[in-house]
């Protein structure tokens, strides 16, 4: 059957049968694919090319074409297909493909979501995005320029995220002639590097998207290729299952349902296997069991569900569920750990900083991370493991990481959607970097917490105080220590069970490994903050005296605390007024160069936004700056 009859079928067939021809086409199988490269390779124009000639693009969009090809007295396939690149083109222009632009069409063989990502590198994260959900990519690669680093970045992270089927599209074939040698010495680099990360299989096609040569049918340019159009090839090929796709039946709650007293589901989306009523189920992480009552959708109950459908479950008894926990299958439960090593593709134009916390979003579960400083990052080029102390934009490494508390979780290459994890600055909460993890730490198995009898309420009872941390912040010169010093005084007067933690003092011993590059002063603090943290367990009223730059670090001391225990103290003098002080001489080397990483000289400080204390010096003596601070911590 050619395609004018199949057309003229399905045509006919929409004209007579509606309903038949909707069910007909909603049987058909989905596949999902990306296409991908470096700039300019063609992507937009390949796409542009299957869509018209795939002669199901959407009634709208041909209407337009069509419209516009009478307006400007024109008519024919070239004219058509320019206006559609054309828009294509403008899309991009217009930073909507900076994402991710996707198009639906469909052949009569099968149905199809396309992802069009940029080929420009420092897009790369939103190219993982498209890649994220896609069963096949198609790697694009300009005949004239041959395998790129895109090309290889682009084809290490399709196989990284689980895809297993490729298409090496080598484009542009018209632009050189259909030179065969020249296609084929592109063929065997991009298979001797294909093999090097693990795609054992690949198709590859001559083709010319603007042309249309081996798009949808064989091209006669060249007749030296006896493999199928990419159309052909893009209906009949296998969609295997991704790396990942899991074994046992998990679903993390995304919602706990309760419209009345007599219900409670709950709700998610199943990311692996399946449930049917009366399975035992284990909810993680409190390992509490149950059986499946019912499963529960709009369009009434099931008798099974299975992974990629959204159902709420009812459970024969009552147990402590919430959103962030996983229902998992009883005998075969997914992990629990709380330190990985995992693949991390770092997104952000800022490097990434060991030691400082970002969020980690796995499924429904979100938890603050801290990343230690890579253990390696890979050279897509070369593949070689070479030795980084931090990552970069669009860097691929393997890193170290620890949460704050366990996490469900299961390796990648077991369930993608337990396994794959994205990491948000706290700050800016802007999308920062992509993981896979590998496993867990052994230690995180090993080493669990000891429960004691005497409780930190116990400690603060017998010291007859509320525990607390004054954190006070500035920049050199402001007068930290000095007041910090003061309060404790005071406090002592009064009888108060204190400890002040000096900047200066901890380096001498706790810190003194540690310099003063970002990733220093970002360790320093969290020392510090674990430190304050075992003397609010004591029960005792700890007094901090440190420039503290980053907000992000403060914050991650703020939430190390009980609500309430964490009282942040800014010191504000203007850099003029701290700059004239300089008691310790400071200001004076860092002006001359013999200081480098001088807070407020050449590296940041971040003022607080919402201190809960504010203390102009340029206005208080340092006496009264103490007796406002003591009023606040003791009304």
């Amino acid at each position: 059957m050619d395609e004018t009859t199949s057309s003229y079928r399905a045509d006919a067939l929409i004209a007579t049968d509606i309903d038949a021809y909707l069910l007909r086409h909603q049987h058909k199988s989905l596949l999902r694919f990306i296409t991908c490269g470096s700039v300019d390779d063609g992507k937009s124009t390949l796409i542009g090319r299957l869509l018209y000639d795939s002669k199901m693009i959407f009634e709208d969009q041909l209407a337009a074409l069509e419209a516009d090809s009478k307006r400007v007295g024109t008519q024919g396939q070239n004219i058509d297909f320019a206006l559609l690149v054309d828009g294509l083109a403008a899309e991009r222009e217009q930073g909507i493909t900076i994402d991710v632009a996707y198009r639906f069409f469909a052949t009569e063989a099968r149905k199809f979501i396309v992802a069009d990502t940029p080929g420009h590198e420092q897009y790369t994260r939103n190219m993982i995005t498209g890649a994220s959900t896609a069963d096949l990519a198609v790697i694009l690669v300009d005949a004239r320029k041959g395998i790129l680093t895109q090309t290889r970045r682009h084809s290490y992270l399709a196989q990284l995220i689980g895809i297993k089927s490729f298409v090496l599209a080598v484009n542009k074939m018209d632009l050189i002639g259909y030179d065969q040698v020249r296609y084929a010495a592109i063929v065997a680099d991009y298979q001797q590097f294909a093999a090097s990360i693990g795609i054992t299989a690949f198709t590859p096609i001559p083709i010319s998207g603007f042309v249309g040569d081996n798009i949808t049918t064989l091209s006669a340019n060249t007749g030296w290729y006896d493999g199928k159009p990419l159309i052909t090839h893009l209906e009949t090929v296998e969609i295997s299952a991704r790396a990942g796709s899991g074994q046992g039946f998990n679903l993390p709650v995304q919602w706990v349902n309760r419209p009345n007293l007599d219900f409670r589901g709950f709700s998610g989306l199943i990311t692996d296997g399946s449930i049917k009523p009366g399975d035992e189920i284990r909810v993680l992480p409190s390992g509490r069991l149950a059986a499946v009552a019912r499963i529960v959708t709009l369009d009434g109950d099931l008798p099974e569900a299975v992974a990629g459908q959204s159902v709420t479950l009812t459970l024969d008894r009552e147990i402590d569920c919430s959103r962030g926990d996983v229902i998992t299958a009883a005998d075969a439960p997914a992990q629990i750990a709380d330190q990985f090593e995992a693949m991390l593709v770092w997104m952000a134009d800022e490097p990434l900083l060991p030691g400082r916390p970002y969020w980690l979003q796995l499924g429904t579960q979100s938890v603050t991370v801290i990343i230690q400083p890579p253990k390696y990052q890979v050279n897509v080029n070369t593949l070689e493991h070479v030795a980084v102390k931090t990552l970069e934009l669009n860097a691929i490494g393997v890193v170290t990481l620890t949460t704050d508390r366990p996490i469900v979780f299961a390796p990648y290459d077991v369930s993608r959607a337990l396994g794959g994890f994205i990491l948000i600055d706290k700050i800016t909460n802007a999308t920062i970097g992509a993981g896979m993890l590998h496993f867990a730490l052994r230690r995180s198995q090993n080493v669990h917490w000891q429960a004691l009898d005497i409780s930190r309420e116990t400690h603060a009872a017998l010291k007859n105080q509320a525990p607390a941390v004054l954190w006070f912040t500035g920049l050199s010169g402001a007068g930290k220590s000095t007041i910090a010093n003061v309060v404790e005084k005071k406090l002592v007067r009064m009888n108060r069970h204190t400890f002040l933690l000096d900047g200066d003092n901890v380096r001498h011993g706790l810190n003194k490994d540690l310099g003063f590059t970002e990733a220093d002063r970002i360790e320093n603090i969290r020392r510090v903050g674990e430190v304050a943290k075992l003397m609010t367990d004591a029960g005792l009223i700890v007094i901090t005296a440190f420039i503290s730059p980053f907000r992000a670090e403060r914050k991650m001391v703020r939430d190390m605390m009980k609500e309430g225990e964490f009282i942040e103290v800014f010191i504000d003098t203007s850099l003029k007024a701290a700059e004239a002080r300089d008691v310790k001489g400071l200001y004076k080397k860092a002006r001359a160069g013999q200081l480098k990483n001088f807070t407020g000289i050449d590296s940041p400080y971040e003022p607080p936004e919402h201190p809960e204390i504010h203390i102009d010096t340029t206005q208080l003596t340092p006496d009264e700056a103490a007796e406002i601070i003591i009023a606040r911590l003791i009304p």
